[in-house]
């Protein structure tokens, strides 16, 4: 199963068409903030969105007009993309499909097979994307497949709409999916409870609560960076700063005797599996 890692375009293939978004939540939010922020007009955008709460935030923060159901004004959108919790995907399709049998449909909804998604809305031209929530500032990882019924252009379309939530990679099978979804669609949640758990030592050795927070989120932002930037691979760079016999050592030694490298892939693993069941499971309707 090969992963092949597509670097975002940075000259646009066109304006963007109309756009719609079923659901209005905080993804939809964070690709329609970015887009906004680059000069796309509110007006470029239909919202299906049923609850009044969120349908007033898309109103206050972008200026615009969400409708609580689906409607005609779809007919008019290219692009269809799917933000809506996975257990609602079906009942969601259903009024969507009349009007939209044209567009091209791209789905950040979590573990829905493309093979439901085809057949709810009747057609080829569907993208299944696995974003995570650092794409809310636009630091995000998002694994994309696409049908075979996907062109080029409509590859060039989804990386155009995706840009401002950060990075993107293209699967060429659809179960590697579950994999990303265990990676980086969870991902953020592993590195948020290593913060946790730095920040509580902090405290238990001295340190305030503000000190140790600020200590453990710049320790992974830094060394993220510095991974990014890196020719070497993390397994280089952590050699490098581990002298045998010094404090890095000592912590490394503590993790290996405990094994938590071989516990933390298997927790990893237990999310792909998950993945994989929630497909099953919401892909049926």
């Amino acid at each position: 199963m090969t992963i092949a890692v597509t670097f975002l375009p940075r000259t646009a293939p066109g304006p963007l068409p109309p756009i719609a978004f079923i659901g209005g939540g905080n993804m939809a939010s964070a690709i329609i903030g970015g887009l906004i922020q680059q000069g796309v007009a509110a007006d470029n955008f239909e919202v299906v969105e049923p609850f009044e709460e969120a349908r007033t935030r898309l109103a206050q923060s972008y200026g615009i007009v969400a409708r609580a159901e689906a409607s005609e004004a779809l007919a008019r959108c290219a692009v269809v993309v799917w933000a809506v919790k996975p257990q609602t995907f079906a009942e969601a399709a259903r009024p969507v499909r009349a009007f939209a049998a044209d567009a091209l449909h791209l789905s950040v909804a979590a573990g829905i097979p493309s093979d439901s998604i085809a057949r709810w809305l009747g057609t080829e031209r569907v993208v299944r994307a696995m974003p995570n929530t650092p794409a809310l500032v636009g630091k995000g990882m998002t694994g994309l497949f696409a049908r075979p019924g996907v062109e080029s252009a409509d590859r060039a379309r989804v990386g155009q709409l995706l840009a401002p939530t950060g990075e993107l990679i293209w699967v060429d099978a659809e179960p590697a999916l579950d994999a990303v979804t265990a990676m980086s669609g969870s991902g953020p949640a592993y590195v948020f409870y290593f913060i946790e758990a730095m920040t509580e030592a902090g405290v238990e050795m001295g340190l305030t609560p503000e000190q140790a927070q600020r200590l453990a989120i710049g320790t992974f932002t830094g060394a993220s960076a510095l991974a990014h930037s890196a020719t070497e691979p993390p397994s280089v760079l952590r050699e490098r700063v581990t002298s045998k016999g010094g404090t890095t050592y000592a912590a490394l030694s503590a993790l290996e005797a405990s094994d938590v490298k071989g516990q933390f892939k298997t927790a990893i693993r237990a999310a792909q599996k998950r993945a994989a069941e929630l497909g099953e499971e919401f892909g049926r309707g």
